[in-house]
């Protein structure tokens, strides 16, 4: 839904340990706050009537990770649905088949967080398996919930051009070529402080691998006024979209349609 509004929420927690988290004083709550969670205590029904007041037209499950409140996500997604509300995890994919089956008629996209295609970066950076959140990732994808996958490029960790052709081709060959990458540019934050921020370099090389290795729609992230930010045809690579930020200054996409050569684009909301 380029240009749309999205209800942002979350909770405390998370069941990850991001060294590099990026909302830590959130997801990874600080011992000092012994215990204490700061926040506004808001229902299901009070999210979705916000929602509809601020008319978003769909809530975002995010900055933490969903799965942590999967239940107040289910019944808030349930409610959402029934006013014409869409639903969107942003998501580390850690999470149950059962789980996910459970959600699935209410969930209409995710974006998941695949932070390395390195096993070792997971068990170290994470405490976490990789191959659970590549488990996830084809069963949405075969659930039918329209998919985006979200890498954050950091320095000497993760940014290995032949990790990222690995990465790249799992995403082109797993999901399809339809599927959107995110590389996003990692701030040193949290526990991983010791990592400069990423060049734009860097994030420019990964890009090219994504679409070198056949991927639609690759862009750049945390790079604001940077070329990448910008969605173009897949088939006569006209600019289609054009991003600074959050912002939108062009969007010329006509009936989910490219209107120079008439290619079909992929998305929710075209």
């Amino acid at each position: 839904l380029p240009g749309s509004l999205s209800y942002s929420i979350a909770t405390v927690g998370c069941n990850f340990k991001c060294r590099f988290c990026q909302n830590a004083d959130i997801a990874q709550l600080p011992e000092d706050r012994k215990g204490m969670i700061v926040g506004d205590r808001y229902s299901p029904e009070d999210v979705v009537s916000s929602a509809e007041r601020a008319n978003c037209q769909s809530i975002a499950y995010t900055y933490t990770e969903p799965t942590v409140f999967f239940e107040f996500a289910y019944d808030t997604a349930k409610l959402a649905h029934e006013k014409g509300i869409l639903n969107v995890f942003v998501t580390n994919g850690y999470m149950t088949s059962e789980a996910l089956h459970m959600i699935r008629p209410y969930l209409d996209a995710a974006n998941v967080d695949l932070k390395a295609f390195n096993d070792d970066f997971y068990r170290q950076q994470c405490s976490a398996k990789r191959k659970h959140v590549m488990e996830t990732l084809q069963l949405m994808k075969s659930l039918g919930i329209f998919v985006e996958v979200t890498t954050l490029l950091i320095p000497g960790l993760n940014d290995d051009k032949g990790e990222l052709r690995q990465l790249a081709a799992f995403i082109a060959d797993s999901l399809g070529p339809e599927t959107p990458w995110h590389i996003s540019r990692f701030h040193p934050t949290y526990k991983l402080t010791d990592r400069p921020p990423t060049p734009p370099e860097s994030i420019h090389q990964a890009r090219r691998i994504g679409l070198d290795a056949g991927l639609r729609y690759v862009y750049s992230g945390n790079l604001p006024g940077d070329d990448g930010e910008n969605t173009t045809c897949h088939s006569c690579d006209r600019p289609l979209i054009e991003r600074w930020g959050y912002h939108i200054s062009k969007n010329v996409i006509t009936d989910g349609k490219c209107p120079h050569c008439g290619a079909s684009l992929d998305g929710i909301g075209f």
